[in-house]
């Protein structure tokens, strides 16, 4: 049985002039980066168009890719720059979007809370609130279970920035399901 070819190889066989190679890198990532991407931006729709316009932003960029390094990470960091440019969009338009009877929720829940929790809204909540730099890298880190360095990697920070970031974003997380769960309580 032969291995399938890493990320890397179907890259260079794409910059080579395979489009199946394309349809392979897409099949293999479009379903990650649109579950971190909507964990990012809350609407599923604005998540398809980032995941879709990262990989015309791969497509269009396929030269400059350097051979050599990994494809993950620069994926990644396509399509976390393209939800920041979502969230400076919402800012300049001061949209808000409207919750829609039966809509699905803006964060999914971590893999082992069920969909329709109570805990697993707290937690989606929670995560929400988070200022966007902590919640990347907690998505990143825990939702998506990825290492430091490749984490810093994808954000364009330190890896001491990012443990600082993950840090603070799980402190304020402790913080905030520890007052809902007080208020509960009481």
């Amino acid at each position: 049985m032969e291995a399938a070819p890493s990320d890397e190889q179907l890259m260079d066989a794409y910059i080579g002039g395979d489009a199946a190679a394309f349809r392979a890198l897409f099949e293999r990532y479009a379903p990650v980066l649109l579950r971190v991407v909507r964990r990012n931006v809350g609407s599923r729709a604005e998540a398809e168009d980032v995941v879709q316009q990262t990989f015309l932003q791969v497509h269009r960029a396929r030269a400059d890719f350097r051979a050599g390094a990994r494809l993950r990470p620069w994926l990644f960091t396509i399509a976390l720059n393209l939800a920041r440019e979502v969230h400076r969009r919402r800012g300049r338009r001061r949209e808000t979007e409207l919750e829609q009877p039966g809509a699905e929720p803006a964060i999914d829940a971590p893999r082992d809370i069920g969909e329709g929790d109570a805990e697993a809204r707290r937690v989606r909540a929670a995560l929400e609130s988070l200022p966007a730099a902590q919640r990347e890298v907690i998505v990143l880190h825990w939702l998506e279970d990825r290492p430091f360095p490749e984490v810093a990697m994808i954000v364009g920070a330190s890896v001491t920035a990012v443990k600082v970031r993950a840090h603070r974003g799980y402190e304020r997380l402790r913080a905030t399901l520890g007052r809902t769960r007080q208020e509960r309580e009481e």
